[in-house]
């Protein structure tokens, strides 16, 4: 019985699941953004098995360093921010899996020894997937794949700060720390994470603390888990979709970006950026 069970299970039909890519720069707060909306929803109570929106990370796919780049990378002289330091192949036919709809194997990666872990990662099929990164937008094959685009945009000397403390806590040397971003971390944003920024979506500036515009995110995606599936897989629902809820959201602080057809969360200031 449970054979004929298992079978009944590999008989039934899959649905394509919505992909969200979620991208910003380091300590921009893409993760806490990511956990919000999973909280907002009640999914982050949920098991696993059961859960309709999945949250997977970029930073399970840096590639296995050789002792040469380990050796580098323990003295913070390696660049982790740059596109190469992905397996970006494997990170696309991992999402095409994904996207397919079955259970899926996720490696884990290990910074201590900046090796992959035997142990990995399992992804259930779900509604919604979030991919956040600082890099999922990059790569065109892998931007492409992704039905709505995110991009949290978060102050320098803010996500600065934030990777000091986080880093430090992590018992690592404050020198070393700051050389690191400003050897890599810094042009490796400016060259190529912040020019994909054009491609999002929605931009939300100062990440989790904009629940305008994490509330009007999570509404969308609570509007495709009440039933909406269908609709965008006939191409009603998508980003675009988002894009019009904002408009109609005329009240609230919302804008235009420097790039046509997009929408912009943002708040009126005076202050310079």
């Amino acid at each position: 019985m449970a054979y004929l069970g298992s079978l009944v299970e590999a008989e039934r039909p899959r649905h394509r699941p919505f992909l969200i890519g979620v991208s910003g720069g380091t300590a921009s707060g893409k993760s806490t953004v990511c956990a919000k909306i999973m909280e907002l929803l009640g999914q982050n109570k949920v098991d696993h098995r059961q859960r309709k929106v999945a949250i997977v990370s970029q930073d399970s796919f840096y590639r296995v360093l050789t002792p040469e780049q380990k050796a580098k990378a323990l003295k913070g002289q390696y660049n982790f921010d740059h596109p190469d330091a992905f397996d970006n192949e494997l990170m696309y036919q991992t999402l095409r899996d994904i996207v397919d709809g079955g259970v899926v194997e996720v490696p884990t990666y290990d910074f201590v020894t900046h090796s992959r872990l035997e142990n990995k990662i399992t992804v259930y099929p779900a509604d919604v997937v979030l991919f956040e990164g600082i890099l999922v937008f990059y790569t065109q094959k892998v931007r492409d794949m992704f039905h709505m685009k995110l991009f949290v945009d978060t102050d320098s000397d803010v996500r600065l700060s934030r990777r000091v403390l986080r880093d430090m806590n992590r018992r690592r040397d404050l020198e070393q720390i700051l050389t690191q971003y400003t050897t890599f971390v810094k042009p490796a944003f400016e060259e190529f994470c912040l020019p994909t920024k054009k491609y999002a979506d929605v931009i939300i500036p100062r990440g989790v603390d904009n629940m305008v515009a994490i509330n009007l995110i999570v509404q969308h995606i609570q509007d495709i888990l009440n039933g909406d599936i269908c609709k965008w897989q006939r191409g009603a629902v998508n980003g675009r979709g988002l894009k019009r809820a904002i408009s109609e959201q005329g009240e609230l602080q919302t804008g235009t970006s420097s790039v046509p057809g997009k929408r912009v969360i943002l708040e009126p200031s005076s202050r310079p950026h």
